[in-house]
């Protein structure tokens, strides 16, 4: 069964139309150990909502990994491929006013830029 993840990303550094636009690319830049943590437990598969930070702060699409190489633990290796724009991007105060979400590292770890997601939260920010 797959996992469920949200990756952040700076829209001015690589956004989720860049992902579109590539297909598929490496995730990297990341330096948090939890993050760190988080990225090397994906498995191919593995379902993703990619949320948009700056001025936009919100989840716009969705994406899935392609393949992990954990060799180098201070440094794992995910390939992503883009999945479907989301039909309206869900801001992070809509998120936050979700009971759901209320125990989620997304909103209580503020700088975390791959947060694990249940099934449920992946489910409303996917719109499935």
């Amino acid at each position: 069964m797959p996992s469920h993840y949200l990756l952040k990303t700076e829209p001015s550094e690589y956004s989720f139309a860049n992902l579109q636009r590539d297909k598929i690319t490496s995730w990297d830049g990341v330096h948090n150990p939890v993050a760190l943590k988080n990225l090397a437990g994906m498995k191919p598969g593995d379902k993703l909502i990619i949320y948009e930070t700056g001025d936009r702060k919100s989840a716009v699409g969705t994406a899935s990994v392609v393949s992990v190489d954990n060799s180098d633990p201070k440094n794992p290796a995910v390939e992503i491929k883009a999945g479907k724009a989301l039909a309206k991007p869900i801001t992070l105060g809509e998120i936050k006013s979700k009971k759901l979400f209320a125990d989620s590292p997304l909103v209580r770890i503020g700088r975390l830029s791959v947060v694990p997601l249940n099934e449920a939260q992946y489910k409303f920010l996917a719109g499935d």
